[in-house]
């Protein structure tokens, strides 16, 4: 049986977290609007990189991984506004944001591994 991949534990982790903000948003601060922009980037990382794993070319794959990155950085902008906007303390932002963080920069990883192989 094979190993799941540490990127795609993350971005599992990270969407659980982040539908467990949706439903604290929604439940007791009647936010509607950020919060869903926040579910939609959010849980979004991790279905990207699942399809890259399926992606029918290295091509294909470096795309999809780039709309994973892309993904989380949209995250992390919401989380800020979330934050700042006073919807969620800043402690917990933060600790969601460096996960995020984390994402972004594993992500960024494989894009630049993937751009040298091609280099060699």
């Amino acid at each position: 049986m094979k190993e799941e991949s540490v990127i795609k534990i993350k971005s599992k982790n990270f969407a659980l977290r982040v539908i467990k903000l949706y439903k604290y948003l929604v439940s007791e601060e009647k936010e509607y609007v950020m919060s869903k922009q926040i579910l939609k980037s959010g849980t979004s990382i991790g279905a990207n990189i699942a399809e890259a794993e399926a992606g029918q070319s290295k091509k294909d794959f470096v795309a999809k991984i780039y709309i994973a990155f892309k993904e989380a950085r949209e995250s992390i902008y919401w989380l800020e506004l979330l934050r700042d906007s006073k919807y969620i303390k800043r402690e917990h932002a933060d600790s969601v944001m460096q996960d995020c963080n984390e994402l972004c920069k594993i992500l960024c990883k494989i894009q630049k591994t993937c751009n040298k192989r091609d280099d060699v």
